[in-house]
């Protein structure tokens, strides 16, 4: 499973989406398809509207939520574009119904759809208001019976503090889920964190701006950090 934050769809912009970085990740996602290995996706929407953000300045936070859910679908839809001109069949499955654009989500039917060999994108978070994205790679991570999350960034992993206001913080190369949950690191939501731990699924952390980063890690290398 691959979660892709909305924010790392912008490229160096500061909102909206960035065309070029798209097909850069899309171009890595068919290169690991290609493989043979079956990937599914989950995908933010931060980079057109954050729920949480609006709820802190007053806007009713279930009415957030849901904005911020349609924003998801958006971001799907334009990956399958992306990915589909490559070559590759792609499905998105959003847990919000709209039938006009995509098709709702079904365990069973996004089962089948793997089974065919299609990449399978979920919109609309899990469908309710008060749970992130993250949450929501870490549901259908379990659903799809996954082997690993790949949770996208902007930052190539964990540190014990923010290395963008911190130059000289320290990097964090394999933690527990107890560690990131009892620390209280900001890389997912605690929710996400405990249903990994439950599902016994590992997350790998890293940046998805670095240049073939994902591609580097299926081939074992790259730069990441290892939650398990």
């Amino acid at each position: 499973m691959l979660k892709l934050s909305g924010e790392a769809l912008m490229g160096d912009k500061e909102f909206g989406i960035d065309l070029n970085t798209i097909n850069s990740i899309t171009e890595q996602i068919v290169y690991i398809f290609e493989k043979g290995l079956k990937i599914s996706i989950v995908v933010g929407g931060g980079n057109i509207f954050r729920g949480i953000s609006a709820s802190s300045a007053g806007m009713d936070r279930s009415s957030a939520d849901y904005t911020g859910m349609m924003a998801t679908v958006i971001n799907s839809l334009i990956l399958q574009n992306s990915i589909e001109r490559k070559g590759i069949d792609t499905r998105v499955l959003s847990a919000l119904k709209i039938e006009n654009v995509c098709e709702t989500y079904i365990r069973r039917r996004a089962i089948r759809h793997i089974e065919k060999n299609r990449i399978v994108i979920f919109a609309a978070g899990t469908g309710n208001p008060y749970f992130t994205t993250d949450t929501a790679a870490s549901l259908r991570a379990s659903e799809m019976k996954c082997d690993v999350l790949f949770k996208a960034t902007k930052v190539d992993g964990i540190y014990e503090s923010d290395p963008v206001i911190n130059k000289n913080a320290k990097k964090l190369y394999d933690l527990t889920y107890d560690y990131v949950i009892n620390n209280e690191l900001k890389i997912m939501d605690t929710a996400s964190i405990s249903l990994a731990k439950e599902n016994k699924i590992p997350i790998l952390v890293f940046s998805i701006l670095e240049k073939n980063s994902l591609r580097d890690i299926i081939n074992g290398k790259g730069n990441f950090t290892l939650i398990k």
